[in-house]
C-alpha cells in the first residue's frame, strides 16, 4: 500500500492555538489540541449527561459515550475494547493496577525494570516490589548509542521473574526498543509485560496484541486530546486482578479498575482525537484502516522533517545529541557547550520556539546519559510541525 500524501496546512487549520505564533516542539510532553477535540468537551459539558444507565436521555447519553471512548482506544491500540481501562493518568492506573499485580508477588519473586523508562513506569513497579519483598532487577542500554536491545532484558529475566516493565518508545531520547522480542523473552518464563506506550503512541499506530504486551498505556493528552491516561489488557487478564474498591461499586471489568464517576467530557475528547488521528490523510475502510493509513503518512511527514532537524542541530558547533538510536521517534535531546539547558530553553522562547529543557520525569536515563537531574533541551515532531517550524528552530539555535 502506497503512503498517502500529507498536507501539514490542512492539519495545522485544525489547530486554534496554532494562531498564538509559537513554533511547538514541545509535543512530547503534551501536544496541541484540534478544535473537533475542544468541541467534543464542550458539547459534552453542556448536553444532558447524567449516570451511565439505559433509561432517561442523559443516562443512554452517557453510556454511549463511555462506549465509544473505549472503542475508539480499541482501534487505536489494536485491543479488545472490553479491556480499556480509563483513568486521570497513565501513572495512576499504573500506580493501582501495580498494587493490584503485587498482591500476588513475595520474597523470591523478581520484577524487571528499564533504565531508559519515564518513572511512571519504574517507581510503582520498584515500590511494589519492595512492599512486596520482591526483588528488582534492571535493564539496562548502551549510554553511548542509546540503543537497548533484547539482550539487555535477556541477562535479567530469569524463571523468578514475574513482570517486566518496559517502554515503547524513550519520552527523552526517542529510543524504541523491541518490544516484541521482550515480550516473548518474559512470555517463555510465565512473566508478563507492561509497555508504557505513552511516548510511542503518539508516533507509530500501536498493536497490543501482536506485540505481545500484556498491557498497554498511553496518554490522550500527547496524540491530541484531552488530558487524561488509558491502559489496555485482555479482559480475561483483568478478571484475575481484584483492586480495594467501594462496596456497592460494580465488580465488572474494566469498571472495577476505573474506581469512581468517569470523566465523560474527557472520554468524548479522547473519541474526537482518535477519529481525528483517522482522518490526518483522506483514506478508505474501518477506523483501525484509516488509522493505518493515517499514522503511515504521518511518519513519512516526521521522518522528513526530523532528517532536517537533525542535520541542522548536528551541524552546529558545541552541540551534544544524545538521540542516536537506529530505531527512534522524531524526538531529540541536546545540550549546548558553555550554555545551561534552561538558557538555551529561554533563549528559543524568546524567538517564539517552545523548546522545553529537563529530565522530563526520565530522571533515571537522564542520570544514566551524564546529564544529572538537570536533562537537556527535549525538541519533538508532532502532527501540525512543518518546515518553517524547523526554520525557526534552527535559526534560533544558530543565533546562539
Amino acid at each position: 500500500m502506497s503512503t498517502i500524501a500529507y498536507d501539514v496546512g490542512r492539519v495545522r487549520a485544525r489547530f486554534p492555538a496554532l494562531a498564538e505564533g509559537a513554533a511547538h516542539f514541545d509535543g512530547p510532553g503534551g501536544t496541541q489540541t484540534p478544535d473537533v477535540v475542544a468541541q467534543a468537551v464542550a458539547g459534552t459539558l453542556l448536553a444532558a449527561v447524567s449516570n451511565r444507565g439505559d433509561v432517561t436521555r442523559s443516562e443512554q447519553r452517557a453510556e454511549t459515550i463511555v462506549t465509544a471512548c473505549r472503542s475508539a482506544i480499541g482501534d487505536l491500540v489494536g485491543t479488545d475494547p472490553a479491556g480499556v481501562i480509563f483513568g486521570r493518568s497513565a501513572t495512576a492506573i499504573t500506580y493501582d493496577l501495580s498494587r493490584a499485580l503485587a498482591q500476588t508477588w513475595g520474597p523470591g519473586d523478581e520484577v524487571v525494570v528499564s533504565r531508559l523508562d519515564h518513572d511512571s513506569n519504574i517507581r510503582p513497579w520498584v515500590q511494589a516490589a519492595e512492599r512486596a519483598g520482591a526483588t528488582v532487577r534492571w535493564a539496562e542500554l548502551d549510554v553511548t548509542t542509546g540503543e537497548q536491545a533484547a539482550d539487555h532484558f535477556a541477562s535479567v529475566i530469569t524463571e523468578r521473574t514475574r513482570l517486566v516493565a518496559m517502554t515503547g518508545a524513550s519520552n527523552l531520547i526517542g529510543t524504541m526498543p523491541p518490544v516484541r522480542e521482550v515480550a516473548d523473552l518474559a512470555h517463555d518464563v510465565g512473566a508478563l509485560l507492561w509497555v508504557d506506550g505513552v511516548h510511542s503512541s503518539a508516533h507509530v499506530l500501536p498493536d497490543r496484541v501482536g506485540l505481545g504486551a500484556d498491557f498497554w498505556s498511553c496518554s490522550p493528552y500527547k496524540f491530541l486530546g484531552p488530558h487524561c491516561g488509558t491502559v489496555s489488557a485482555d479482559p480475561v487478564l483483568l478478571e484475575t486482578l481484584r483492586m480495594d474498591k467501594l462496596l456497592p461499586s460494580t465488580d465488572a471489568v474494566p469498571e472495577r479498575f476505573e474506581l469512581g464517576t468517569l470523566p465523560y467530557e474527557l472520554m468524548a475528547g479522547t473519541t474526537a482525537a482518535v477519529d481525528f488521528l483517522a482522518e490526518l490523510v483522506p483514506a478508505a475502510g474501518d477506523r483501525r484502516a484509516r488509522l493505518e493509513a493515517s499514522y503511515a503518512a504521518l511518519h513519512a511527514h516526521e521522518s522528513r522533517l526530523r532528517e532536517r532537524m537533525e542535520a541542522g542541530i548536528r551541524a552546529l558547533p558545541g552541540v551534544q545529541v544524545y538521540s542516536n538510536a537506529e530505531h527512534r521517534t522524531p524526538t531529540m535531546l541536546f545540550t549546548v557547550e558553555g550554555h545551561d539547558a534552561q538558557d538555551v530553553r529561554r533563549h528559543l522562547a524568546g524567538r517564539g520556539v517552545n523548546a522545553p529543557a529537563s529530565h522530563f520525569y526520565a530522571i533515571e536515563l537522564s542520570r544514566a546519559l551524564g546529564l544529572g537531574d538537570a536533562g537537556g533541551v527535549r525538541v519533538g515532531l508532532a502532527p501540525y510541525t512543518d518546515d518553517s517550524d524547523v526554520d525557526r528552530l534552527l535559526d534560533g539555535l544558530a543565533a546562539l
